[in-house]
């Protein structure tokens, strides 16, 4: 069964800092990309950072670029999510992602396979 264990939610004051962590295990056809998504009361649920491992490049959705840093570490499966500069408008469940698929639309939902169980992080004013 595969598992995406996230952790390090949280309640943070705009400026502050989060760290996500994100672990994956017993994905039976190897990963190609970890990512994170977010989904914000009553709006739908967005792209944030994604980190191929066949490459050394990481990609961002403009709201976060410059204050979000994504890293992992492929032999392990292990994705985390630097957080600095939080707005109130980052406050969202935030969502580990991953797939096997290497053909994969990396920016959309729907190319990612397999999905935690979501971490909530609220950035007071």
């Amino acid at each position: 069964q595969v598992h995406l264990v996230e952790s390090g939610g949280g309640l943070v004051q705009a400026g502050g800092s989060l760290t996500l962590s994100c672990a994956a295990s017993d994905i039976p056809s190897g990963v190609y990309t970890m990512g994170w998504f977010r989904q914000a009361p009553g709006k739908e649920r967005e792209f944030v950072a994604t980190i191929p491992w066949s490459d050394t490049s990481t990609y961002y959705a403009d709201s976060v670029k410059g204050r979000f840093t994504i890293s992992g570490d492929n032999a392990k499966n292990t994705v985390i999510l630097q957080m600095d500069s939080l707005l109130p408008e980052d406050t969202a469940v935030y969502y580990c992602a991953a797939t096997s698929n290497w053909r994969a639309d990396i920016y959309n939902q729907d190319g990612y396979d397999y999905w935690g169980q979501g971490t909530q992080v609220t950035v007071s004013s």
